[in-house]
């Protein structure tokens, strides 16, 4: 395996790729797949399964981290494909459990690791130190027992929960700030549900469309002040019709309300 190298292509695999606690491809479950051809040794299958789910390793990264982690690039791509690659071997199906939510976790305690050996300059926190904290269910108990001079479990799980729930709390206050903003206009978030468009290249030219707005200051200024599309420029420069504008128009305020009014968690989800 070559953590680093720059064959696989974020971009290129995230549609293949499942979300971190989702559903597994079935060429990944099963005697006969990936994972299990994996840990019998067989390298191809191996190489196969860390190229599919790089973009997994790396979406957790950027999780983590909180910014965009590039393949190759940032040390952080290297860490979480190491540890996914660590996780192939530790997972223990019989334990219960999904394997790619297992994976996630060794990915976050691996980059934790590392973020702590830059900063304090000690050595790796064994992961054996952090099942005592209720991270693993103790399926990388041992790994490195007997060892001392780590920092506590509970440090490293304190600043973890502080972490998520700092998260959390943001992300709630952005949801409610959007619901404030949609009511402005006249839209809900569970109608927003509903009108969201159906097949992905209507969705994708909707985007584009709030998008153009969203780069004109002037369109933003009209939007804004008379709570309706500018039907007229954006035909121009999104080069849809006024007729499809109009029948998404509620979709397409919405997305360009994202864009513009600094919500950075929900934009995320556009990418």
């Amino acid at each position: 395996m070559n953590p680093s190298r720059g064959g696989s292509r974020p971009g290129g695999a995230a549609a293949r790729g499942p979300s971190p606690t989702g559903s597994v491809d079935s060429r990944l479950d099963g005697r006969d797949g990936l994972l299990s051809r994996a840990r019998r040794g067989d390298k191809a299958a191996r190489e196969e399964l860390i190229d599919r789910y790089a973009p997994f390793a790396l979406k957790v990264a950027s999780r983590v981290t909180g910014g965009y982690v590039r393949l190759g690039e940032d040390d952080e791509s290297t860490v979480a494909l190491l540890a996914f690659n660590e996780a192939i071997d530790r997972y223990d199906p019989g334990r219960g459990g999904g394997f790619l939510g297992f994976a996630e976790e060794v990915i976050r305690r691996r980059l934790i690791d590392h973020y702590r050996r830059g900063r304090a300059g000690r050595r790796e926190v064994p992961l054996s130190a952090l099942s005592d904290a209720g991270g693993l269910d103790g399926t990388l108990a041992g790994e490195a027992g007997g060892e001392s001079g780590p920092p506590p479990a509970e440090v490293l799980a304190a600043e973890w929960v502080h972490r998520e729930r700092e998260d959390e709390a943001e992300r709630r206050e952005e949801v409610l700030r959007y619901r404030e903003l949609l009511a402005a206009y006249g839209i809900s978030l569970e109608e927003l549900v509903r009108l969201s468009p159906r097949h992905e290249d209507a969705r994708r030219r909707a985007i584009e469309a709030a998008r153009a707005l969203a780069a004109r200051p002037e369109l933003v200024e009209s939007l804004r002040r008379r709570g309706e599309l500018p039907l007229k420029e954006l035909v121009g420069l999104a080069g849809l019709s006024r007729k499809t504008l109009e029948r998404q128009r509620k979709y397409i305020i919405a997305v360009a309300l994202i864009l513009t009014e600094g919500l950075p968690y929900l934009e995320a989800y556009l990418k």
